[in-house]
C-alpha cells in the first residue's frame, strides 16, 4: 500500500469514526439532558470542564510531538515513549492534586465535589491514553483508535443509560465515563504492547527530555489557550450565574461541537495538500484555500438559518426546563459559521510553517474571551457567555484571515459570491421551515427544507452540473496520484 493510499485510508477510518462518535454522543447528552434536568446537567459538565483545564498540563503538547517524531523514526519510538511517560506521571500527580485542592479551597456543594473526584479518573486515564495513540499514529495506523473511540462512546451510552434508568443518579451517569475512561486506556495500552510492539518502560535520559521539552512548548501553549479557551465559559458560568446556567449554555454548546465533525473530517484530508502545494504549486494553494472555504460556507449558512428557526423546536428535544436555552443557541450557532472557516484557515497557517502565529491569535482571543465572560456572564448569565462565543469566534477569524493574505494573494470576491447565493438560498429554506413547521412534523420539514436549498443553491448559480459530477467521481476508484486534488474539486 502506498503512503497516499494510507493516509486515504486513516482519513476514512477517522471520518467515519467521528461521524458515529459525534452521533453517540449527542444521543447521550439529549438523553440526561432530560433525565436529570438543567441544574443537575450543569453540574455535571461543571466537573468534566473543570478537570479538563487541568488535563493540559499533564500533556503539555506532547501528542503532537510524539506522533511526528515517531513518523520520523519508528526505532526510537520505545525511547520517545518512555521518556514522555516520565515526565507526564508526575505532572498527573501535580495536576490531580491541583483539582482536589482547589475544588475543596472554593467551596462547592458535596456532590459537585463527588462529580469531580469522578472526573479526575478520566482526567488522568485520557491523557495517557492519548499519548498511546499518539504514538500509534506516528505508526501512520488510525484504525485502532477510530475503532476505540466509538466503543468508548457506545460504553458510555448504554452504561450511563442504563444507570439513569435504574434510578442511580448522577453520580452513576458520570462514573459510566470514567468506566469508557478505563477501557479506552487499556486498549490503547494493549494496541502499544502487542499491536505495535513497544516494549514499555520508563526511561530518562536527560538530553532526550531536554529535547523534548525544548520542542513541545509551541505545542503545550496551543493546547493550553485552546482548553481555556473552550472549557473557561462553563467554570465561569458555574461560578458566577450557577448550575442552571451551566446546563442550559451546554445545549448550545454541545450541538456546536457534535457538527465541527463536517469541518475537522473536511481539513483531515485539506490539510496535507496545502502543505504539499506550499512547497510545490503555490497557485494551486490559492486555488485549494478558496474551494475550501466555499465548501464550507455552503454546509454551515444552512445549519445555521435552520437552528436558528428551528431553535424552539430543537429546545424541546430536552424536555421542560430548558426554555432559557433557546435565546443562547440562536446566538452560539451564528458563530458555527466562524468555527467552520477557521479550520482552513488554521490549516492554511500550519501548513506555510506560521504555527506560531496561530498561537499568538489563539492567545488574544482567549484573553478576550476571559475579559468579556467575567464582564457578561454576570450580567446576562448563558446569553453573555454566548455573545462572548461569537465576538471570539469573529475575531479569530479576522486574525486568521489577516495573515492568509500576507501568505497568498487571496481573492475576498471569490468567496463572496458564493456567500451572497448560499445566503439567498438558506433564507428561502429559512421562510419554508418557519411555514412548514406549524403544519408538518420537524423532521419532514427539515428534510424538505434541505432538498429546497439545494435546490434553490443551483437555480441561484451557487454549483453546477460539473461540479456534482466531480462529487460523485470522487467516490470511483482513482488513481492515487488524484487523490488530493478530488477532494477539492467538488465545489
Amino acid at each position: 500500500m502506498t503512503k497516499i493510499d494510507n493516509i486515504a485510508k486513516n482519513t476514512s477510518y477517522l471520518t467515519l469514526a467521528l461521524i458515529c462518535q459525534k452521533i453517540i454522543s449527542f444521543t447521550y447528552f439529549t438523553l440526561l439532558a432530560r433525565y436529570v434536568g438543567p441544574a443537575n446537567l450543569g453540574k455535571y459538565y461543571f466537573a468534566i470542564s473543570f478537570t479538563t483545564i487541568f488535563s493540559i498540563f499533564i500533556d503539555l503538547g506532547f501528542a503532537n510531538l510524539i506522533t511526528r517524531e515517531v513518523a520520523k523514526d519508528r526505532e526510537r519510538a520505545a525511547s520517545w515513549l518512555g521518556n514522555i511517560l516520565t515526565l507526564k506521571i508526575p505532572l498527573a500527580f501535580l495536576a490531580l492534586t491541583a483539582v482536589l485542592i482547589l475544588v475543596n479551597v472554593l467551596h462547592y456543594d458535596s456532590l459537585t465535589r463527588t462529580l469531580v473526584y469522578i472526573s479526575c479518573i478520566s482526567m488522568v486515564l485520557d491523557s495517557f491514553t492519548t499519548t498511546f495513540f499518539s504514538t500509534v499514529r506516528g505508526f501512520h495506523n488510525l484504525k485502532f483508535e477510530s475503532i476505540s473511540s466509538v466503543i468508548y462512546q457506545l460504553v458510555v451510552l448504554v452504561v450511563g443509560y442504563g444507570a439513569l434508568l435504574m434510578g442511580k443518579g448522577l453520580t452513576w451517569a458520570l462514573a459510566a465515563l470514567a468506566l469508557a475512561s478505563v477501557y479506552n486506556f487499556s486498549f490503547a495500552l494493549t494496541v502499544v504492547l502487542r499491536k505495535i510492539k513497544i516494549h514499555l518502560r520508563l526511561l530518562f535520559d536527560k538530553a532526550l527530555i531536554k529535547q523534548i521539552l525544548q520542542i513541545s512548548w509551541p505545542f503545550a501553549a496551543f493546547a493550553v489557550l485552546q482548553q481555556l479557551y473552550t472549557y473557561l465559559d462553563s467554570v465561569f458560568l458555574g461560578t458566577f450565574a450557577g448550575d442552571v446556567q451551566v446546563g442550559i449554555y451546554q445545549i448550545a454548546f454541545k450541538i456546536i461541537f457534535a457538527l465541527q465533525f463536517l469541518p475537522m473530517a473536511f481539513t483531515a484530508s485539506l490539510y496535507p495538500a496545502l502543505s504539499a502545494y506550499w512547497h510545490s504549486n503555490r497557485e494551486q494553494l490559492l486555488i485549494s484555500f478558496e474551494r475550501a472555504v466555499n465548501y464550507l460556507i455552503i454546509i454551515s449558512l444552512p445549519i445555521i438559518v435552520g437552528c436558528i428557526v428551528l431553535a424552539d423546536k430543537i429546545i424541546l428535544l430536552f424536555k421542560a426546563g430548558y426554555g432559557g436555552a433557546k435565546l443562547p443557541l440562536e446566538i452560539s450557532i451564528i458563530s458555527l459559521f466562524f468555527i467552520f472557516l477557521n479550520f482552513p484557515v488554521g490549516s492554511l497557517l500550519n501548513a506555510c510553517d506560521r504555527q506560531r502565529r496561530n498561537t499568538w491569535n489563539m492567545a488574544i482571543v482567549t484573553i478576550l474571551s476571559v475579559a468579556m465572560n467575567l464582564i457578561l456572564i454576570p450580567l446576562f448569565k448563558a446569553v453573555g457567555a454566548s455573545i462572548t462565543v461569537l465576538a471570539t469566534n469573529f475575531l479569530m477569524f479576522i486574525l486568521g484571515i489577516y495573515w492568509v493574505k500576507r501568505i497568498i494573494p487571496y481573492r475576498v470576491r471569490k468567496n463572496f459570491w458564493i456567500l451572497t447565493k448560499v445566503l439567498a438560498s438558506s433564507l428561502v429554506m429559512g421562510l419554508i421551515i418557519w411555514f412548514g413547521k406549524i403544519y408538518l412534523n420537524v423532521f419532514v420539514v427539515t428534510i424538505l427544507g434541505a432538498v429546497i436549498y439545494f435546490v434553490a443553491l443551483f437555480l441561484f448559480g451557487g454549483f453546477k452540473r460539473a461540479d456534482i459530477l466531480s462529487v460523485y467521481n470522487s467516490f470511483k476508484k482513482r488513481a492515487p496520484e488524484a487523490d488530493a486534488e478530488i477532494n477539492l474539486k467538488a465545489v
